[in-house]
């Protein structure tokens, strides 16, 4: 027998952006259920313990960054639990025993890159300024709701002329910059500017880092600057990275106890069935349990193919709504691998403890070239042979990770297949495993046999497990043609849908991507308008 229940706003899915929206309007005096299939909140920001209760890993996401300051305050997220370290800086070992360490100093980081190019040491002291340029300009667009292009309708060409309005002041240079930037390449970009393999190397990872695109593929130089975007209108530090105290899962726990604080009713292990509308608006959810929630509101903020392909029957949305789902590019060559450690990895580089080493992002990519080849084995149908990580060993400074020197590492690698997310090769997957070990053991000797768990989640994982389809941790590409108002399709860029009371704020929205909800901010504002 089905049971019924009422709500004002039901929200689909419970990661960090379905807990802020839910957390938001629940203290704006609605009376709000969050839906989530799995027994715990907090979608790909979870910790887990896949090594047994002694260690706790993030499995997937790892940093948090671009979280609006807004929403730690507005949720009194430090008051549930909410910390976080900051990260210290990037050190780079190479198989040769050298390494660069890129230092959040000024000083320190001129005369270390100085000891490659004095020319490239100059250089980043002005590429800094021109990412905090580019910061002033691309940082409020990430909070801005993308007008409708094309649109007709006096209230959409309003909108156009207040967006010409607020760009007012961006000078002829400012504007070229940005409309090079949309279609270049990261390759392109760091070759204007610097000399040294090892430099770009490093540099071109925040480009590449989730996508699937090599760093000579037009595009990755926005993904880059994507990364780079710390102040997006909302009173956050540019470049606000650090790594939370209890992993991931402790940002999305402070976030429920907000919610629960509140008065948001939470549902785990209650995956939605189907939106249930009524003569073209939604009036509900309903459960694969059979239950049924009636509510004015609906909100999605899973993966748009499941929330548009799957959760809402065809017949209610527009066939170009439809197509452009279909059309939604997910793919994804990432791989984690997580391991914990019976004892500190030791690299040649560097011998014994430091914290700007071991606490701070281990990149494994000596080039360009050493990336690109990564990627194009990866686009011709095999695993990479050798392997990119990115690398956090966060238990550092977060002591309730691991025992008394014992530590977690993660690492963020890539490329794999991206048809490994429908045709999976486990026994693949794990050779490309301990080649990205391999790789480690190369700058650090000794971690092999330091190891005391593995966990390895490639592309079929993350979808089958998280709800990434495709293994996209963006829940689809940052390319151009998915940005600003064809994301995630054109004339919905606006966090409404194609169904009255319908509303998504997945991170395929626009200002999604990464931890940074604010398309929680902005679906909160339009459901707030539209009432």
């Amino acid at each position: 027998m089905t049971v019924a229940h009422r709500f004002d706003v039901v929200v689909i899915g419970g990661g960090h952006n379905g807990l802020v929206t839910a957390g938001l309007l629940a203290k704006r005096g609605f009376k709000v259920c969050l839906l989530e299939k799995k027994d715990v909140v907090g979608g790909a920001a979870i910790t887990e313990q896949p090594f047994g209760p002694d260690f706790k890993v993030t499995a997937l996401s790892y940093v948090v960054s671009l979280l609006p300051a807004a929403i730690v305050k507005e949720l009194e997220l430090a008051r549930h639990g909410y910390r976080v370290f900051p990260q210290h800086g990037y050190f780079a070992p190479a198989a040769d025993g050298s390494s660069l360490q890129l230092h959040a100093d000024g000083k320190r980081r001129h005369a270390e890159v100085s000891r490659f190019s004095k020319a490239d040491a100059d250089a980043l002291d002005r590429w800094d300024t021109w990412l905090s340029s580019l910061a002033s300009v691309l940082g409020p667009l990430l909070g801005t709701v993308p007008p409708k292009l094309g649109s007709k309708a006096p209230a959409e060409l309003l909108a156009l002329a207040s967006l010409g309005w607020r760009l007012r002041a961006l000078s002829v240079q400012q504007v070229g910059e940005v409309t090079r930037l949309m279609g270049s390449s990261v390759a392109d970009v760091l070759d204007d500017w610097f000399e040294h393999p090892r430099l770009k190397g490093v540099l071109a990872v925040s480009g590449v880092i989730g996508t699937w695109a090599g760093p000579r593929s037009p595009g990755t130089a926005y993904v880059m600057a994507h990364h780079k975007l710390g102040d997006v209108g909302q009173g956050a530090p540019a470049g606000a990275w650090g790594f939370p105290e209890g992993g991931m899962g402790g940002v999305t726990q402070a976030m429920r106890k907000a919610c629960e604080a509140l008065g948001v009713v939470i549902k785990t292990g209650a995956p939605a069935a189907r939106v249930i509308v009524k003569d073209g608006r939604a009036v509900g959810v309903a459960l694969e349990s059979g239950d049924e929630l009636d509510a004015d509101t609906v909100v999605v903020t899973t993966h748009p193919q499941h929330a548009f392909l799957k959760l809402v029957e065809r017949r209610h949305l527009p066939d170009d709504f439809v197509r452009a789902m279909e059309r939604w590019r997910s793919r994804s060559g990432t791989v984690k691998v997580n391991v914990a450690v019976d004892r500190l990895p030791e690299f040649k580089a560097k011998p014994g403890f430091d914290p700007e080493v071991h606490g701070g992002t281990i990149v494994l990519a000596e080039s360009l070239d050493d990336l690109e080849g990564a990627f194009q084995d990866a686009a011709a149908g095999r695993a990479a042979r050798v392997p990119f990580a990115d690398v956090c060993i966060p238990s550092v400074f977060d002591k309730t990770l691991a025992p008394e020197g014992k530590h977690v590492v993660s690492m963020f690698t890539q490329w794999v297949p991206s048809t490994w997310a429908a045709q999976p090769d486990r026994a693949e997957l794990e050779r490309y495993a301990d080649r990205v070990i391999a790789r480690m053991e190369t700058v650090a000797p000794g971690f092999t046999s330091s190891i005391v768990g593995r966990q390895v989640l490639g592309p079929h994982e993350m979808e089958r497990d998280y709800g990434l389809l495709g293994g996209n941790i963006f829940h689809g590409e940052l390319s151009v043609p998915q940005l600003f108002h064809m994301r995630p399709a054109p004339g919905y860029a606006d966090f409404r849908t194609p169904v009255r009371g319908l509303y998504q704020a997945s991170s395929a929205t626009h200002g999604g991507g990464g931890v940074t909800g604010i398309p929680a901010l902005q679906v909160v504002q339009a459901i707030i308008a539209d009432r």
